[in-house]
């Protein structure tokens, strides 16, 4: 019989409520067996556990207060229905080994997983990876129900490191794990960048026969790209590099229309680019776009952008191959504390860059992130007035959280700023239990911070009723074959 591999994308929305989901299937878990299944013999099932056939929930937003006391509650109770549910499935498959998609957000959902294997067959090796293990490295490895960590890109490592364990060989050949020998910690050399991302396999490519509960998928959750990796910036902040590295590597134009149109076939009408930052360079995204507009006239698509590429060509070539939605990195309304953060920009130039999307009629998502270290009452007050002036679509405010192993992290530990018991699943952007600020207390930074929420949330509704009011105008505009008269339009809404 084949060796059996089951990976895992551990459960942190469900946490919050049960009928909340994760409704996408997870890229790493795509990736990885992907590679599996063409290079190894094992036999591999795929799980997203945080997935609920049965959602009400598509996108995660802000979810403080009751969610977050319901997340920490729920990671507790070993009686929770999807606790249940991963320890059926793992007694169902009876797995030789367990991989887990692992990032600082679930870290302590993935321990539970964990923990969950060894209870049922303390034999089966527990592997972690992602990007919390690439960041925090062998401290990982203090937690007993943990075998072997793999740091970095995995596709390569996995491969190797399973070819080894049915080989019944020494692990300390395999470059890019950590993993425990004999009671010591072993520490391979970092295994080089995967230079030609189109030898990677599609992540839906073998779904349909590997991923648990395939048919209950809505056909949105095979959405999501990676056209890029790695990022030229500098981010203070960012842990991405740690695991892709600064020096961008992008799929060719031709295999990413490949994916594209494989997507297609199965029903996907728009597009998720998840890269860091989209396409690296204008030369890149204008390639892609014309690609597209070859290919796909009428595909829908949207992605995350830096305002240092947004220039009114781009833009415009980039609505015309069909983008509609660009979330752009703010972060801060301060000039001072952007330059902090290494962003390389300003909120001038952010608000310009702003301007030009929005002439274009593309919708703009506006991500702000506060509680920086150098944040101050003003630096704030400066952030809340750029959420209240940004013409954006809708805005997001997270809390800055320090992921272990990145700069900032320790920057943080050498100004006392994070305790020995710190836990980023525990104090993680949706927590109100933490403040990391040189200059505010966490009394004075919660009160500010909860008038921010306030604001951002009657921002973000006032803008979905117009855009529903919006949207309802034009169809009764349509409907009564009204074309010009706009008052006579929202005249008529009223009077229904």
């Amino acid at each position: 019989m084949k060796n059996k591999i089951l990976l895992i994308e551990p459960p942190y929305f469900r946490l919050f409520k049960n009928s909340y989901s994760l409704d996408i299937y997870p890229l790493a878990l795509g990736y990885l067996s992907g590679v599996i299944k063409q290079h190894t013999s094992w036999n591999v099932t795929t799980y997203n556990a945080d997935f609920n056939e049965n959602s009400e929930f598509t996108e995660f937003g802000f979810l403080a207060g009751q969610g977050f006391k319901n997340y920490i509650k729920n990671l507790e109770d070993p009686s929770m229905h999807v606790w249940k549910e991963i320890e059926q499935t793992i007694l169902d498959l009876k797995p030789d080994v367990v991989g887990i998609s692992t990032n600082s957000r679930n870290f302590a959902s993935a321990l539970k997983v964990a923990n969950l294997v060894k209870k049922i067959n303390n034999n089966t090796l527990v592997i972690l990876g992602g990007s919390h293990p690439s960041t925090a490295g062998k401290d990982i490895l203090k937690n007993d129900e943990v075998d072997v960590i793999v740091v970095g890109e995995g596709e390569r490592t996995i491969v190797e490191l399973l070819k080894f364990i049915e080989d019944n060989k020494d692990l300390e050949q395999v470059e890019g794990i950590i993993f425990k020998k004999e009671g010591n910690i072993i520490e391979t050399p970092r295994r080089p960048l995967i230079e030609n991302l189109d030898s990677l396999p599609f992540p839906h490519e073998f779904a349909p026969e590997i991923l648990k509960d395939y048919n209950k998928y809505p056909v949105t959750a095979f959405k999501s790209i990676f056209s890029t990796r790695g990022c030229p910036f500098n981010c203070f902040y960012c842990g991405a590099r740690e695991i892709w590295g600064r020096k961008p590597r992008i799929r060719s134009v031709e295999n990413v229309i490949k994916e594209i149109k494989l997507l297609q076939e199965l029903g996907v009408k728009f597009i998720n680019f998840r890269d860091d930052l989209f396409r690296i360079n204008n030369d890149q995204i204008k390639k892609l776009c014309l690609a597209i507009l070859e290919h796909f006239p009428g595909l829908k698509w949207v992605c995350e952008f830096s305002a240092k590429l947004v220039d009114d060509a781009t833009i415009k070539i980039m609505k015309k191959a069909g983008c509609y939605k660009i979330l752009l990195s703010v972060e801060s309304g301060n000039n001072f504390i952007l330059d902090k953060m290494r962003k390389n920009v300003t909120i001038e130039e952010i608000f310009n860059a702003c301007k030009i999307i929005k002439s274009n009629r593309i919708e703009l998502s506006a991500l702000f992130m506060v509680g920086f270290p150098y944040e101050t009452e003003e630096t704030l007050k400066d952030t809340l007035k750029a959420i209240k002036k940004i013409k954006a679509d809708s805005v997001t405010l997270s809390t800055f959280c320090p992921y272990p192993g990145t700069e900032i992290f320790k920057f943080c530990k050498e100004h006392n700023l994070i305790k020995e018991d710190y836990n980023p699943s525990l104090q993680n952007h949706q927590s109100r239990e933490h403040c990391f600020c040189l200059n505010l207390d966490q009394e004075k930074f919660n009160t500010l911070v909860s008038k921010m929420e306030k604001i951002t949330d009657n921002k973000n509704r006032r803008n979905r009723i117009k855009k529903l009011f919006s949207l309802r105008i034009f169809d009764m505009i349509k409907e009564t074959g009204i074309k010009k008269n706009v008052k006579n339009g929202v005249r008529l809404i009223f009077k229904k």
